[in-house]
């Protein structure tokens, strides 16, 4: 994949960011119009809006189908905005070429099919659209094959329009994010192919709108080429994924509050500084998360076995050993008691939760 051509449309400065914006669904032709003129008064040139919605289980809102082509086609024509959806199989590329979308994107599940982006690819090809912009999200597993792969059989289908798109990956549990980023996946993928373009979609990965933000400009400080982005008039009363979408007024205040930066800086300014601390501190959680997921399994076997919570010789076990671990990493032994006599109390509190629960 050599030859790709930039991403780029007439009336958007090629030098900026790449920003696609817009409800996760098409819900109604006034929630799309309206949705779309906020967005557009804000300056945002490409809108997207999901027509056939994959749900993970049967009985939720799976879009509204192809009547809602004949929006998106209105907005382009109220707007003068670019209009892009995903598609997901044969009849939808067909019927979404049919409608002029500018943009396609395949999303995690339909990538992580072969059979179903060789369909995709085919039906390309079989239409002659070689000069449709494609992009393409990662597959839900970690993945980076199966996610080349994806790309391949596009670009082999004669698209050079071609993007892909890091949304994340699914992960089992409760987590601060989503869909975990393994920033160094799309790293990966940028070093085997960089002219390839890899725009990021921080509502996917976040799963949380106060979480779009900082995503954002965690993709922009690692050199990413644009943001897709889910943004609502009325995000509370979405019909889908409305905890990770912003109106167009907050999406506009956090692209107007991104850093940009032109060229790699040879040290660190605060800014970088301060989010290598936040994302560190993310980390952090996941890993206490976990820790007490493991302490309540052992509450669990505590109370199949009728044993007391509190192990005093495991626990001065445990202290002595992490203190001195701590203080050979740079750390005082009063710091490292503060932190493990906190994560140990926390531990029992959750094992004894676990031990009064009398439906366990």
């Amino acid at each position: 994949m050599e030859d790709l051509q930039p991403i780029v449309f007439e009336g958007i400065d090629p030098q900026k960011p790449i920003i696609i914006a817009g409800p996760c669904s098409a819900e109604t032709r006034q929630q799309v119009l309206d949705t779309a003129r906020q967005l557009a008064e804000t300056g945002i040139r490409i809108f997207r809006a999901g027509i056939w919605k994959p749900r993970t289980k049967p009985g939720g809102f799976e879009g509204v189908g192809a009547e809602g082509l004949e929006w998106l086609k209105e907005v382009r024509d109220t707007t003068g905005m670019y209009i892009a959806t995903e598609v997901a199989n044969k009849t939808h590329v067909e019927e979404a070429l049919a409608a002029g979308v500018d943009i396609i994107w395949i999303g995690a599940r339909t990538s992580a099919n072969p059979f179903a982006m060789q369909e995709i690819a085919d039906t390309i090809n079989a239409s002659g659209s070689s000069d449709l912009t494609v992009l393409v999200k990662n597959p839900v597993n970690p993945d980076l094959e199966l996610w080349i792969g994806a790309l391949q059989r596009i670009y082999n289908a004669g698209v050079r329009r071609l993007g892909a798109i890091h949304r994340g990956f699914s992960t089992y549990g409760k987590h601060l994010y989503r869909n975990m980023p393994q920033w160094h996946i799309p790293i990966e993928l940028r070093l085997r192919y960089p002219s390839l373009p890899i725009l990021c979609d921080p509502s996917h990965i976040g799963g949380k709108r106060e979480l779009i933000a900082p995503l954002a400009q965690q993709s922009m400080d690692m050199g990413f080429n644009g943001l897709i982005v889910e943004s609502h008039c009325d995000p509370d009363c979405a019909w889908s994924d409305a905890a990770q979408q912003v109106t167009p007024e907050i999406l506009n205040f956090i692209l107007n509050t991104l850093v940009v930066r032109d060229s790699k800086q040879t040290t660190e300014s605060l800014t970088l500084l301060r989010q290598q601390i936040d994302r560190i501190d993310n980390d952090l959680l996941e890993i206490l998360s976990r820790r007490m997921a493991v302490s309540r399994d052992i509450g669990r076997y505590k109370k199949e076995h009728r044993m007391s919570v509190v192990q005093a010789g495991r626990y001065n076990d445990i202290i002595r050993s992490r203190v001195q671990l701590g203080e050979e990493m740079g750390m005082s032994p009063e710091f490292m008691k503060t932190v493990l006599l906190a994560i140990h109390d926390e531990s029992v509190r959750q094992q004894i939760e676990i031990i009064n629960d009398r439906a366990q």
